[in-house]
């Protein structure tokens, strides 16, 4: 029970969950209870379950592996294994909001359950091109003024006044904030 943390990858009924959240309850002249929030790496459905200590979990028995990302099709992403060169698609779905930071030619890790990809994990910050910015609007500067810029991946983020078409920015892939220009 004290090994069940976010992030942690556990089997249930033969699926892989991912730790999101846990709350440890203790309350008078009861045994101590762990309330876990889990999300499947497969379906993407969300469980809460409930473990006293004695409870036992298995460990997701995962494998990472390297990926350069080629393309985006109607469903699918399509990625090349870094080491073997092999190319293989994988649902949009399953990758979720973190398709908004992918450009052609960046590096990702796959995660693997059974051989099947279950997950993708990209870098924490990525550099992005701004393909279209409106112009800075003089005025009220009282505060942090910003824009909506949209990047070569199709995203659309908040960016500093300044910031004009063709620049480089850096944005962080866990909360899809600007982080700063990208240094040329």
């Amino acid at each position: 029970m004290n090994e069940i943390k976010p992030g942690v990858l556990i089997k249930i009924s033969g699926q892989p969950y991912v730790v999101l959240k846990t709350d440890h309850l203790k309350m008078a002249q009861r045994r101590p209870v762990l309330k876990t929030k889990l999300k499947n790496l497969i379906t993407g459905s969300i469980l809460e379950m409930a473990y006293v200590d004695n409870d036992k979990v298995e460990e997701a028995e995962t494998e990472t592996r390297k990926a350069n990302y080629l393309y985006k099709t109607e469903g699918e992403a399509c990625f090349m294994n870094n080491e073997t060169y092999e190319q293989f698609s994988v649902s949009l779905e399953l990758i979720g909001d973190k398709i908004r930071y992918l450009k052609e030619n960046t590096d990702a890790d796959i995660l693997y359950f059974q051989d099947q990809p279950v997950s993708l994990k990209l870098p924490i910050k990525v550099g992005l091109k701004v393909i279209s910015a409106p112009p800075g609007v003089r005025g009220n500067s009282a505060g942090s003024v910003t824009k909506t810029v949209e990047l070569e991946s199709g995203a659309q983020i908040n960016v500093p006044m300044f910031i004009s078409e063709g620049e480089m920015v850096v944005v962080n892939t866990d909360s899809g904030e600007y982080v700063g220009r990208e240094q040329a």
